[in-house]
C-alpha cells in the first residue's frame, strides 16, 4: 500500500518522543484569513495527573512542539505544544517503518485520557482483546485547545488562534509523521469530534491507513440542531458581561453555567437517565452536581474555541477519496446525531469500503456518549481490523 512520504526512521527504545523544530505544517484553507496577529509563546500549562497502568501497560506521556505553527486563520503561534500518551511498544518492518500504529481522537473538551476509562480501556486493551496493547502501538493525543496542548487559559486567553478542525488535524498529522515517525497507521479513530477528524484523515491522506473507526458523527457539516446548541453554546459565554471579551480575571460564572445545561442535555440519554433519575430530587441533585463539576474543572475561553472549532467541518464533498475500510457508528439515543435524518444510511454509500452500524437506544445506552462504552462495538471493531489485518 502507497505511504505517507516517510522520514528519518529513529530508534524508539525508550519511547520519548523527539521534539520537532522543522517548518511549520501547510493546513488547506478554510475561512478567508483574518488579520494575522502576534502571539506571544505562553508558559507550559502545569500538566494533569497521568493515569496509572492502563490494561497493565504503563502511558508513556511526553510532548510534541511545532515551532511557527500558521493556523488556517492566518494567526501563528510561535510555539504550538501537542501533548499525547502512548501505550504499547512500535514495532518495525524490515524497512524500518511502523506496522502497528493506532491513533484514537478524543472529543469536545475532552483529552487522551478519556480513553483511560475503564468503559473503553478494560474492554479494548487487555490481552486478547481488540487492541490488545502487546500486538498494538497506541497513539492518544491532546487536540489543539484540550488537554495539556496548547490552549487559550494557558496565558494568551482570547488573543490564543482562533483554530478548527483543520489545524486540529494537522497538528495530529504532524504528530504521528514528524514526532512519532509513523508513516501508516494500522487504524484510525475518533469519538464525537475526534470521529469528525477521522473523516478528515481517511479524506485528506487515504492511502496513511489500513482502517477506520469512526464513532458518534455525521460526514457532512454542522447545521441543523447540532449547530443550533453550538450557537447556544457560544453566544451563551460571549454575552456574559464577566467574559469581558475573553479578558476575564475569574471565571465568568453564568457563563460556564450556560456551557454546562447545554452540553449534559446535547450528551444525555432518555431512556437510561430517566431509569437512573427516577425523580424530581433525583434529577435536580445530578443538574446541581454536573454544575459544580464543570465550572471547577473547564475554562470559559478554552470551551468556547474548543465548540467553535468546529466551524470548519465539512466532508462531504469528497467521500469518495476514502480508499480504506472504513466503519461508522452511532447510537439511537444520539441527540446530537440522530438517526432519523437518514444522513449516516446515505452518505456512506459513497464510500467504497463503507458500514453504517446503529446501535440501538436502550437503558444500557448512553447517548452521545455511547461512543465510550466500548462494549456495544467492540466485536465490529475486532472484525475491522481482522478484515485488514496484514497477511
Amino acid at each position: 500500500m502507497k505511504r505517507l512520504t516517510p522520514v528519518l526512521a529513529f530508534a524508539f527504545v525508550s519511547l520519548v518522543a523527539c521534539r520537532a523544530t522543522d517548518d511549520a505544517p501547510k493546513p488547506a484553507p478554510t475561512d478567508p484569513p483574518a488579520a494575522s496577529r502576534p502571539a506571544a509563546a505562553p508558559p507550559a500549562a502545569p500538566p494533569s495527573t497521568p493515569p496509572g497502568p492502563i490494561a497493565g501497560v504503563m502511558p508513556v506521556s511526553a510532548d510534541f512542539h511545532r515551532r511557527d505553527f500558521v493556523f488556517t486563520s492566518g494567526e501563528k503561534l510561535p510555539d504550538l505544544r501537542i501533548h499525547y500518551m502512548t501505550l504499547g511498544t512500535a514495532r518495525r518492518d524490515a524497512a524500518g517503518h511502523v506496522t502497528n500504529a493506532v491513533l484514537i481522537m478524543h472529543g469536545t473538551t475532552g483529552s487522551g485520557q478519556a480513553f483511560a476509562r475503564k468503559q473503553f480501556a478494560e474492554v479494548l486493551f487487555g490481552p486478547g482483546q481488540a487492541l490488545d496493547l502487546t500486538r498494538y502501538y497506541v497513539i492518544l493525543p491532546d487536540g489543539i485547545g484540550h488537554g495539556d496542548s496548547s490552549k487559550p487559559s494557558d496565558g494568551l486567553k482570547a488573543k490564543f488562534p482562533h483554530y478548527g478542525y483543520a489545524d486540529m488535524v494537522e497538528a495530529e498529522h504532524a504528530l504521528v509523521v514528524d514526532g512519532l515517525g509513523v508513516d501508516h497507521l494500522a487504524l484510525v479513530m475518533g469519538t464525537s469530534m475526534g470521529c469528525m477528524h477521522s473523516w478528515v484523515w481517511a479524506e485528506k491522506w487515504p492511502s496513511a491507513m489500513d482502517a477506520v473507526m469512526a464513532l458518534a458523527c455525521l460526514p457532512t457539516p454542522i447545521a441543523g440542531r447540532n449547530r443550533e446548541w453550538r450557537k447556544m453554546l457560544l453566544d451563551g459565554i460571549e454575552q456574559d458581561p464577566d467574559w469581558n471579551g475573553g479578558e476575564y480575571m475569574k471565571e465568568p460564572r453564568a457563563a460556564l453555567l450556560s456551557a454546562s445545561h447545554l452540553m449534559t442535555l446535547v450528551g444525555s440519554a432518555p431512556m437510561a437517565d430517566q431509569k437512573r433519575l427516577p425523580t424530581r430530587d433525583a434529577a435536580d441533585k445530578d443538574v446541581e452536581e454536573g454544575e459544580t463539576k464543570f465550572a471547577s474543572t473547564h475554562d470559559a475561553n478554552d470551551v468556547l474555541y474548543a465548540v467553535a472549532a468546529s466551524r470548519d467541518y465539512d466532508p462531504s464533498a469528497d467521500l469518495e477519496k476514502i480508499t480504506a475500510r472504513l466503519l461508522l457508528v452511532n447510537s439511537g439515543d444520539d441527540f446530537i446525531n440522530p438517526p432519523e435524518l437518514g444522513i449516516a444510511e446515505r452518505e456512506i454509500k459513497r464510500v467504497k469500503q463503507g458500514r453504517f452500524v446503529l446501535i440501538p437506544a436502550s437503558e444500557s445506552t448512553h447517548g452521545h456518549g455511547t461512543h465510550t462504552w466500548a462494549t456495544f462495538w467492540q466485536k465490529d471493531l475486532g472484525q475491522l481490523l481482522a478484515a485488514t489485518a496484514k497477511k
